[in-house]
């Protein structure tokens, strides 16, 4: 099956009242996790790399690894640029094959970041590709990208009903309390926002920085309009911990498949089990 657009799976998840997950790859086994675990739970799913991963493995790998992933199933695939905060990247992105792109522009002034992510819509959709865009600060780090807690702020509901309105975009990323990266307590999540927000605009919603937040209350953020969840930091410590559990009973090994496949298998499982949390399992065929 080809690469499809990300909007194309959102539009199905708010029409199912359920949400893709959005799961980031750095290497082949993470790209085979992500495929593996949506065609055990017969799932629609998006891969995607950020910034720090495209300049790690290169864009030529992610998008070679990612094609070869969907040429083989039957599940639909989008290819999705994580916090792109250029339009060279996106264009980048795009002419490599990918089939949806984020443009990050939530650092500019509203009306810079509007600019911004006009001139990225402008040239997506005429090549079939979808648009993600931020507004409001979410926390932590991703990759390349860093916003401290002075610098986080919510999404203002009035505001995204006009970035939308004026930008065409496809989809919103919002700010209602989650955060990049490892949580030192628990987050809480603005769920009136979150609805807020939701009257205010017609496109699917986005919820980054998702892993570490509980299950019930993901739910209830996909209940309030959230069709695409991100999940990245999760992934990464089942794979790394899987990684460490062999070195550690075999010091000596040498062998990278056999210190990487239980990875992989690990990380299957964590997205497997997200799948199930958004509701998304068993949705593959409805696409």
């Amino acid at each position: 099956m080809p690469l499809v657009s990300a909007a194309r799976l959102l539009k199905a998840a708010a029409a199912g009242g359920y949400a893709v997950g959005a799961f980031n790859c750095n290497n082949m086994e993470l790209v085979q996790a992500i495929i593996t675990a949506a065609e055990a739970e017969n799932a629609p799913v998006i891969l995607q790399a950020s910034q720090g991963a495209i300049k790690y493995a290169g864009l030529a790998y992610i998008s070679t690894l990612a094609r070869t992933a969907v040429a083989g199933t039957s599940v639909p695939v989008a290819l999705h640029l994580d916090h792109g905060t250029s339009f060279e990247q996106a264009l980048r992105c795009i002419t490599a094959g990918f089939s949806s792109v984020m443009i990050d522009g939530s650092r500019l002034p509203f009306a810079e970041n509007v600019a911004l992510t006009q001139r990225v819509v402008d040239v997506a959709h005429v090549l079939g590709v979808s648009v993600e865009a931020e507004l409001g600060k979410i926390g932590g780090t991703e990759d390349d990208v860093s916003v401290s807690e002075a610098e986080a702020f919510f999404t203002d509901p009035d505001e995204a009903g006009r970035f939308v309105s004026e930008t065409g975009v496809d989809s919103l990323a919002v700010a209602v309390g989650t955060a990049h990266g490892r949580y030192r307590g628990e987050p809480r999540l603005d769920f009136e926002r979150l609805s807020l927000i939701a009257s205010r605009v017609n496109i699917p919603l986005v919820l980054h920085g998702s892993s570490g937040v509980p299950p019930e209350a993901i739910r209830e953020a996909i209940r309030r309009g959230i069709c695409k969840v991100n999940i990245d930091t999760d992934i990464r410590e089942g794979f790394t911990n899987a990684m460490r559990r062999v070195l550690e009973a075999d010091s000596d090994e040498i062998d990278p498949r056999k210190v990487l496949g239980p990875a992989r298998e690990e990380a299957t499982a964590v997205i497997r089990e997200k799948i199930r949390i958004f509701g998304s399992a068993n949705k593959a065929n409805e696409i």
